[in-house]
């Protein structure tokens, strides 16, 4: 059963800036609310490059293996895949010029399997406060990179 989270964040970094930054998934730490560590392991940021993700998620620590499965630079989106043994976690990132920055529309889709898939409806309103947590730590950390 699947899990949907999606949030717009609107910064005064521009749409290209943001982007570049997001898509560097190892800056996920610093803008993830429920991310403890990521790091690169492979690959130059393009399609195919890989991270390990450390989660902090109903008082637990999980580890993710992600990779980079799109990047479309012109259009300013790109989609990683994060695995485990209990969830595949889907995350679109696509950054729109505004006229005063850019608006950052971040989906993540989570698909549970083996046992976790039957909590999963019980999971919604953790998900849902994590999703807020996580727009507003994302609009502070843009905006403040946007003032440096």
């Amino acid at each position: 059963m699947s899990q949907v989270l999606r949030r717009q964040v609107a910064t005064r970094w521009s749409a290209q800036d943001a982007f570049a930054y997001l898509l560097d998934f190892s800056h996920a730490e610093e803008w993830d609310s429920g991310t403890v560590r990521c790091e690169r392991v492979s690959g130059d940021g393009g399609v195919g490059t890989r991270y390990r993700n450390v989660s902090r998620f109903l008082g637990r620590e999980t580890e993710l293996d992600y990779t980079t499965a799109e990047v479309d630079p012109e259009g300013l989106r790109f989609v990683v895949v994060g695995r485990n043994r209990t969830v595949t976690s889907t995350d679109t990132v696509t950054v729109t010029p505004t006229g005063q920055g850019s608006v950052v529309d971040y989906r993540a889709e989570f698909d549970f399997s083996g046992v976790s898939r039957f909590l999963a409806p019980l999971l919604a309103p953790v998900l849902k406060r994590l999703g807020d947590d996580t727009a507003e730590q994302l609009g502070r950390v843009l905006d403040r990179r946007a003032a440096a």
